[in-house]
């Protein structure tokens, strides 16, 4: 006895409907009534984010989203008002307004007008006439949020940031990225140093400050004392903090990844400090550091062996660097040592040789290797990813004509 598609229970369809891509769920819903409504099961959209153009009204819009159970949105382009979102999706957990240019203080002021508890995620990167005035709505009815993005909110101050550790206790996620603004003192109120006007962010897991040109190694020193849960720190382009910022930040304990990529006032005497403390990093990047040198590699093997991710970009590291630290590294998965021109194939050897948990190595603009120091690394047993630049081999089988790949770096 055959058995139709049509013939099958809706929970089956559901089922089956699972497997499909967004639009994919969507086509199905327009064969016919029983595929429309096995489609619209809640089990079959579950974690997936609407993408809308909010240009003209369309009454059955949120109907439809909220008979679907789904609950995260982003926006892709704001021509009506923001309330008409928050009006329609009252249980919404995610809500992406990135590159909304058009979104303002009181667009956002007219949509947060009462507590939305639902809310863990909000992304107002680039969002560029958002100010202070924006986090304070914020701060008062989205008690519950999780993850803040400000990336590009070049308007925030540090008032915004205590208005945010005043009301956001429950923030694990905070992306402050090119805030000029920002200083010490926001970080202060953040980390709950200014605890008569705010209890500060003292859940913060995550925590993005690249390219915040006021901050010294004074933030550092309140996150160390305040955010002792912070797992990501994101330092990255922060021309003001120094080596000795890097005491601070060796006491902490919880930190798993720390990125001081293009902080030009780190060197090796920074990585001694890391080193010297009780950090348990698991990723570091230390890229176009242009003070770190092979000493820091000693150190890294001294004290942070434990590191999967390192990225020595553009760094003053040679092949005699890469030999004081590869015999412990035994945990090490990711290797970026680009444009390191003093790296040779006697660096490469010592990799191929030692790192054998390696699974990605970028080596572009490594000048000095050839053909031979690229054989031995290919040979790596868990190595899949291996890029040159243009060139990036995600699955490494072996180089065949290594000199038909990189006719300039061969010698």
């Amino acid at each position: 006895m055959e058995i139709h598609i049509s013939s099958l229970f809706p929970e089956i369809l559901a089922m089956i409907f699972n497997y499909l891509d967004v639009k994919g769920k969507g086509r199905v819903a327009q064969v016919c009534t029983a595929w429309r409504d096995a489609s619209y099961h809640k089990s079959v959209w579950r974690g997936v984010e609407a993408k809308l153009h909010l240009r003209r009204a369309n009454p059955s819009l949120f109907p439809s989203l909220q008979t679907r159970g789904i609950k995260k949105v982003q926006i892709l382009s704001l021509r009506r008002s923001l309330s008409y979102v928050i009006q329609g999706m009252p249980n919404i957990e995610s809500l992406n307004l990135s590159g909304c240019y058009n979104l303002t203080d009181n667009g956002l002021g007219h949509a947060f007008v009462q507590d939305i508890l639902s809310l863990r995620i909000l992304n107002l990167s680039l969002c560029k006439q958002i100010t202070d005035s924006s986090l304070g709505r914020i701060a008062q009815y989205l008690k519950n949020l999780e993850l803040l993005d400000l990336g590009g909110c070049s308007n925030i101050t540090n008032t915004g940031l205590l208005l945010i550790a005043w009301g956001l206790h429950n923030l694990k996620s905070l992306n402050l990225r090119s805030c000029r603004h920002v200083s010490d003192v926001g970080i202060g109120h953040l980390a709950g140093m200014t605890r008569s006007a705010a209890e500060g962010c003292l859940s913060l897991e995550h925590l993005t400050l690249q390219d915040c040109q006021k901050l010294t190694d004074l933030s550092l020193k309140h996150i160390s004392k305040g955010l002792n849960k912070l797992k990501v720190l994101n330092l990255s382009f922060c021309g003001g903090i120094s080596d000795a910022g890097m005491i601070h930040l060796s006491h902490m304990t919880q930190l798993w990844t720390l990125n001081l990529r293009s902080c030009d006032n780190i060197s090796d005497t920074g990585i001694m400090h890391l080193s010297m403390g009780a950090l348990r990093l698991y990723g570091l990047d230390v890229s176009f550091c242009d003070k770190v040198g092979d000493q820091s590699l000693a150190y890294i093997a001294q004290g942070l062996y434990q590191l999967k991710s390192l990225s020595l970009c553009s760094c003053h590291i040679s092949d005699d660097g890469i030999n004081r630290m590869v015999r412990q590294m035994h945990e090490l998965k990711t290797l970026n040592i680009g444009q390191c021109v003093r790296i040779t194939d006697k660096g490469l050897e010592l990799i191929a040789d030692h790192l054998t948990q390696l699974t990605g190595i970028d080596l572009y603009g490594c000048t000095k290797i050839t053909k031979r120091g690229l054989e031995r690394i290919t040979q790596l047993p868990c190595l899949k990813v291996l890029n040159l630049g243009l060139w990036q081999m995600t699955e490494v089988k072996g180089l065949g004509d290594a000199s038909e790949i990189l006719p300039c770096y061969t010698s």
